[in-house]
């Protein structure tokens, strides 16, 4: 069997989720009631330490209590799962190994009932015991059995939230060693007004390096479901402005932002070092905001120093659209999915023109994204959509590599485009 914590070294708790943790409540009451025993608890092994997940007790102050932390030497459990104590203790003045330790006498315990908590993997989470005051000489094997069966429940209701925890787990660890290896990398991706294909401005983009190789929304969704997406959003955002330093000061300067970010993190802490006047923050959440005044609380003072606000992906859906009428953007970009094939597809191109109209009459630039086409970006052009980007215009790129192209005015590959399309 495997010992207490080999297979589980971390510092901090599971995450249970409250619905299983109801549930265990539920039985470690109607265990204990059932036995008549005084105190049942479920604890879960930490490395050198376990900790009190649920605890049910028969007087209103328990002996233990709920996310206590105590040494996997004291007590009764280490030397339960070792072998050295039996499961079933109906008496503990009988059991010379349980006679000398210190709790015996201390909380005082009598009789003993312990299991553990076996995972599918065979790795033990922690153990469900009981224990009572007194000495329970009625307590037998069917007992034991019953304290078995609903210790192999919890295990499983437990389960999905323990393999949640350690690909949590897991990925704080991946996202720790990216970060200390200098990811995210920041890329810009120049932004061109259409009529003249002039650099008007960047987006910053994150670029992960590390292993696994995977796409950078990949990588923030995991830094999300881990807790971390704000830190590493400001760290993008940090990293970026700290860029920009080498860029042309006549260019904006795109950040992508969540809402949730803007809202929790410490946003305008990080952006600092940079002209305000040439910040624009894109809102990049695409799943709807219960209540937009934190956020419209946020957007103020920053808006105030000169920055503007860009909700990104615009077309993509409902909550874009949503966000549009709430939070009074200076930018509107359009979403990939409505610049694709732009010049084939009336609906795609009356979307892309009632957003245009809409611009038009509230003073709000529109810029698409996605441009990958001659036919696309002339489609446009004759919507007098003012700025795009896109790979048919330009790749992400260094710092360093945007001021040499706006230093030299047009390229070559844009000097031809630019003659094609007129």
């Amino acid at each position: 069997m495997a010992g207490p914590g080999s297979e589980r070294q971390d510092a901090a708790p599971t995450t249970i989720s409250p619905r299983i943790v109801e549930n265990i409540d539920r039985v470690l009451k109607s265990v204990r009631g059932y036995l008549g025993m005084d105190v049942a608890f479920l604890s879960e092994f930490l490395g050198a330490n376990r900790t009190f997940r649920s605890v049910d007790s028969a007087r209103p102050t328990a002996p233990i209590k709920v996310g206590g932390v105590i040494s996997m030497s004291a007590g009764y459990c280490q030397h339960i799962v070792e072998g050295r104590l039996p499961e079933l203790i109906p008496n503990t003045k009988a059991v010379p190994l349980a006679r000398s330790i210190p709790e015996t006498r201390t909380i005082p315990i009598g009789a003993h009932l312990s299991v553990p908590v076996k995972l599918e993997d065979g790795s033990i989470f922690g153990t469900f015991c009981c224990f009572s005051f007194s000495p329970k000489s009625d307590l037998d094997q069917r007992d034991l059995e019953l304290m078995r069966t609903f210790s192999r429940l919890i295990a499983s209701q437990i389960a999905a939230d323990v393999e949640n925890d350690r690909e949590r787990r897991h990925n704080i660890e991946l996202i720790r060693a990216v970060v200390a290896e200098g990811d995210p990398q920041i890329l810009f991706q120049p932004i061109y007004r259409l009529k003249d294909l002039k650099i008007a401005g960047v987006e910053a983009l994150s670029r992960f390096m590390g292993e696994p190789r995977r796409s950078p929304d990949l990588w923030f969704a995991d830094a999300e479901e881990a807790g971390m997406g704000s830190a590493l959003e400001l760290l993008a955002v940090r990293k970026a402005i700290a860029a920009a330093v080498e860029l042309p000061q006549q260019l904006s300067v795109n950040l992508n932002i969540s809402p949730k970010t803007l809202i929790e993190g410490k946003a305008a802490e990080s952006l600092v070092g940079i002209d305000p006047r040439r910040v624009v923050i894109e809102i990049t959440e695409h799943t709807p905001i219960p209540d937009y005044e934190p956020l419209l609380a946020v957007l103020k003072p920053l808006r105030a120093s000169g920055m503007r606000v860009a909700i990104d992906d615009a077309g993509a859906g409902y909550s874009s659209l949503r966000h549009v009428l709430k939070l009074s953007p200076d930018i509107i970009k359009l979403d990939i999915s409505l610049t694709r094939d732009l010049d084939r597809d009336p609906m795609r191109r009356a979307m892309a023109a009632a957003l245009a109209e809409f611009g038009n009459h509230t003073g709000t630039k529109i810029v698409a994204e996605g441009i990958e086409t001659m036919e696309e970006l002339e489609a446009l052009r004759a919507l007098r959509i003012e700025k795009g980007q896109g790979f048919h215009l330009g790749h992400p790129q260094t710092a360093a590599a945007i001021r040499a192209e706006y230093e030299r005015g047009l390229t070559p590959d844009l000097d031809l485009k630019l003659a094609v399309g007129t």
